[in-house]
């Protein structure tokens, strides 16, 4: 058996070194304090937190609580068969009214066949319906904006990410 050849080591190699790295280098050795004044002037969008906000709870929120609903979660209720708003009003304790966006019914209209019974519940007239003003139709997204907009709304959703969409 014979032995590989053994080529240049890559790690072997110098490296050079640039004029404009020494300039660069230089110019940070002999001025410390000089930062890149380009970034502190940028606008920093921050919004504005409700009064009612205190301590990371909502204090504005009391009954009776009108609730977003997603896809996810009447799923979910089906799955473990649950009525939506009696289940609300046991978890809560009191009145609840469930909502839906117009993106999470037309979610439901294009899933088809398959979540027929989640149309039929989401139809409900108990259910109160909210209109949405924005392009397609991704109810996620759409929650997550309404729920940012408008921060008395109690929302339940199952997604994993929802709080890093808060947040």
């Amino acid at each position: 058996m014979g032995k590989a050849k053994k080529g240049p080591k890559f790690a072997a190699m110098k490296k050079m070194v640039t004029s404009k790295a020494l300039k660069h280098y230089k110019e940070e050795v002999l001025n410390p304090r000089k930062k890149d004044v380009s970034k502190q002037k940028l606008p920093r969008n921050v919004p504005q937190v409700s009064s009612a906000l205190y301590l990371g709870y909502n204090t504005a929120l009391g009954p009776p609580y009108r609730v977003l609903v997603d896809t996810n979660f009447i799923n979910f209720s089906i799955q473990n068969k649950l009525d939506l708003e009696k289940g609300m009003m046991d978890c809560l304790y009191a009145k609840c009214t469930p909502c839906i966006t117009d993106c999470v019914m037309a979610e439901l209209e294009k899933l088809g066949q398959k979540y027929r019974v989640a149309l039929r519940i989401a139809k409900d007239p108990r259910f109160e319906r909210i209109p949405c003003i924005h392009k397609g139709t991704y109810a996620d997204d759409c929650i997550v904006d309404r729920v940012t907009q408008v921060q008395n709304d109690a929302s339940i959703s199952c997604l994993f990410q929802f709080n890093c969409y808060i947040d």
